[in-house]
C-alpha cells in the first residue's frame, strides 16, 4: 500500500534519510521507533507529501503521493500542533474537518458519542479555542481529527506525548480495537517502547536515517529493543 523507491532527504548535503525500497502493506499496524534525529518525522512528512524527498518518491496504491490526490481522501494524520486551527473551537474545528469529507451532522454527533470516554469531558462544550487548551488535550483534538473520516490509513507521530497514563491506556485500546474491526493501515512513531510494541505488529529501527532493525513482533521483541537502545 505504501512503498519508498530510492528514497533519500538531504539537507545542506547531509543525507537524514535513506530508505530506498521499504513496503508497508494494507492493514499492517507499523511501528517507527529511533532516537532523535533519526528521521521518524522525516519520513511520515515525505509520506503526508508535506516536503519534498531528495530523490525517490512515496507510493500509496502505486501512486506517487507527490503527483495525486486520491491518497488524502483516505489518510488520516497527526503530527503535530502546526495541523489544527488553533483560533477555533474543536467542535468548530471538527465540523470543518467533517465539511471537506462530506460527512453529514450525524456523521459527527455518532463520532461524538465514540468519543466521549477518550475526551473525559475536557474537549467539547468547553467554550475554549483550541489554543487555549493543554497540550494533552490539542493532542486529544488532533488524533481524534484524524480518526473522524474513518481513515484506511492512519499517522500519528508520537501520539502518547503530553497525555495522561489513563488517556495513553485509552488510546492504545482505541487503536487496538481499530485493528480488529477494520483493515486499517496504521504507522505509528514513538519514543516508548512499550506502547508501540501494544499497538504495532512491525517495528522499525531507524538509525541515522536508515532502517536498522525491522522485526515481526514476538515473545522477545521488547527485549530485542531494549538491547539495541541499551547500547
Amino acid at each position: 500500500m505504501i512503498e519508498t523507491f530510492d528514497l533519500t532527504k538531504a539537507y545542506d548535503q547531509q543525507v537524514v534519510l535513506n530508505l530506498p525500497g521499504l513496503k508497508i502493506s494494507r492493514g499492517e499496524s507499523f511501528g517507527l521507533v529511533g532516537n532523535n534525529g533519526a528521521g521518524k518525522t522525516t519520513f511520515f512528512r515525505l509520506i503526508l507529501d508535506l516536503i519534498k524527498p531528495t530523490t525517490g518518491e512515496v507510493r500509496i496504491d502505486g501512486k506517487n503521493v507527490a503527483h495525486s490526490d486520491d491518497w488524502k481522501k483516505i489518510t488520516g494524520s497527526f503530527l503535530d500542533d502546526n495541523f489544527l486551527i488553533d483560533f477555533l473551537t474543536p467542535e468548530e474545528y471538527f465540523e470543518f474537518i467533517a465539511n471537506i469529507h462530506h460527512l453529514s451532522k450525524g456523521d459527527l454527533e455518532k463520532f461524538y458519542t465514540g468519543f466521549e470516554t477518550f475526551f473525559d469531558g475536557q474537549i467539547l462544550n468547553k467554550k475554549k479555542y483550541i489554543r487555549e487548551l493543554s497540550r494533552g488535550n490539542r493532542q486529544k483534538v488532533g488524533i481524534a481529527a484524524a480518526l473522524l473520516i474513518k481513515p484506511e490509513i492512519l499517522i500519528l507521530d508520537e501520539p502518547f506525548n503530553g497525555l495522561d497514563p489513563t488517556t495513553q491506556i485509552r488510546l492504545i485500546n482505541l487503536l487496538n480495537d481499530l485493528k480488529a474491526q477494520s483493515d486499517i493501515t496504521m504507522l505509528i512513531s514513538s519514543h516508548d517502547l512499550n506502547h508501540v510494541t501494544e499497538v504495532c505488529e512491525r517495528i522499525v529501527v531507524l538509525h541515522e536515517g536508515e532502517a536498522f532493525k525491522d522485526i515481526r513482533k514476538s515473545s522477545t521483541t521488547m527485549k530485542e529493543l531494549e538491547d539495541y537502545f541499551a547500547v
